[in-house]
């Protein structure tokens, strides 16, 4: 079927009322009232009809963010109303996860896979296999796909009024450059795609279920294999003239030092990410193989990874305090793999961040861990899909 066919035979009142459950998950018939403008009685009246439908059904305890599970005394979408798809693809793996549009999880897998070796288009030949078989595991198919979100470690550039963008330099993942991912993911599919940079679905999905919860100006850095950024204003992204705002990760901190993939020279991302940490252990530790082991040996003890991650976040610390003295933010979320490393990470971030930033920006300041660790980028996806659902159909 026609994904959003159902769409058009809800009009007026009962559409508000999807379209509250749709973009706020599950909800009491008091907190419909309060987002729709409508009486209690005309929202008894829908809800009742909208059951009848098979469109809406009762919920159950729970907590209400995408993780699984269903609100008590609460109202949900249900599974015939559609399904959002979320993907997160990283230089080294590919994360894919299907929601109802009651925001609860019904289906996620990730696996590793050597993006940054690949072509693009075997990439996404993958990606679109994995997303086949998450919809049939969750007892759905590519038909009941509202929206597909992806998010890729790479600025994209939209044309205004579209929603597929072309990647920009990717100096992650170079054979993705000048490539339109989303129009080719929807060939492969058949559904509606968007693509966005990875830091930005994380920074949404961190301020609206995580350690971003309750900011009014969020700062979100995503530190892993690079270092990438986002910034979260009232709930909305400030992306910029081209898309790229946030992206701190090729400040330069020495106009003179080594030259940078970008093309710029001593970039902070040369010395505070993932990539530059695991270099430079190699000769102190080389049985250190990736960013993950790397972590995990900070936080057993080894003082050469400490070293290292305390290094990288006092760089970060550095560049941050100029943007908190431009920005003014009320709070840092600090994720990604490198992010996973908590206080080892943040407290010497804190520490130089409050020697570079003014006192009256810093002192209404928060620098946190995120709290939502490898599934940010993929719960922002499906944050994004379950938003504009309607308008990527």
């Amino acid at each position: 079927m026609d994904p959003q066919a159902w769409l058009p035979d809800v009009t007026g009142h009962p559409r508000r009322l999807v379209e509250a459950l749709r973009l706020g998950g599950p909800a009491t018939r008091a907190q419909l009232v309060e987002q729709t403008g409508l009486s209690r009685a005309t929202v008894s009246g829908y809800v009742a009809d909208l059951v009848d439908r098979g469109l809406v059904t009762p919920a159950d305890p729970a907590d209400a963010r995408p993780t699984g599970g269903r609100p008590a005394g609460l109202v949900r979408l249900t599974r015939r109303a559609g399904v959002v798809v979320g993907i997160d693809i990283g230089r080294t793996h590919v994360r894919v996860a299907v929601a109802d549009l009651s925001h609860e999880v019904v289906g996620e897998h990730v696996a590793e896979l050597p993006v940054a070796e690949l072509a693009a288009g075997d990439v996404l030949d993958t990606v679109a296999a994995r997303v086949r078989d998450e919809l049939a595991r969750a007892g759905a198919c590519t038909a009941d796909v509202v929206g597909t979100v992806v998010g890729l470690p790479t600025p994209v550039v939209s044309a205004a009024g579209t929603p597929y963008g072309t990647v920009a330099q990717a100096n992650i993942l170079p054979s993705w450059s000048g490539t339109t991912p989303a129009v080719e993911l929807r060939e492969r599919l058949g559904v509606p795609v968007v693509v966005d940079n990875d830091a930005n679905l994380g920074a949404l999905a961190e301020v609206r279920w995580g350690a971003g919860r309750g900011s009014r100006f969020t700062v979100y850095l995503k530190m892993a294999t690079g270092v990438g950024g986002a910034i979260v204003v009232d709930g909305n992204l400030l992306r910029g003239v081209s898309g790229t705002a946030g992206e701190i990760g090729h400040v330069s901190l020495d106009p003179g030092g080594d030259l940078c993939r970008c093309g710029n020279r001593g970039c902070l991302e040369l010395t505070a990410g993932g990539s530059a940490l695991l270099q430079a252990i190699r000769t102190a530790a080389p049985h250190y193989g990736d960013l993950r082991t790397l972590v995990a040996g900070a936080v057993a003890g080894d003082q050469a990874c400490r070293r290292l991650v305390a290094d990288a976040g006092t760089h970060v610390g550095v560049v941050l305090g100029g943007l908190v003295n431009t920005l003014n933010p009320d709070r840092i979320v600090v994720g990604g793999e490198l992010g996973t490393a908590g206080d080892l990470l943040v407290d010497p971030l804190r520490r130089a961040l409050a020697r570079s930033a003014i006192p009256a920006a810093a002192e209404h300041l928060t620098v946190v861990p995120g709290s939502l660790g490898g599934r940010a980028e993929v719960l922002g996806a499906l944050a994004v899909a379950l938003r504009e659902a309607d308008r990527l159909g």
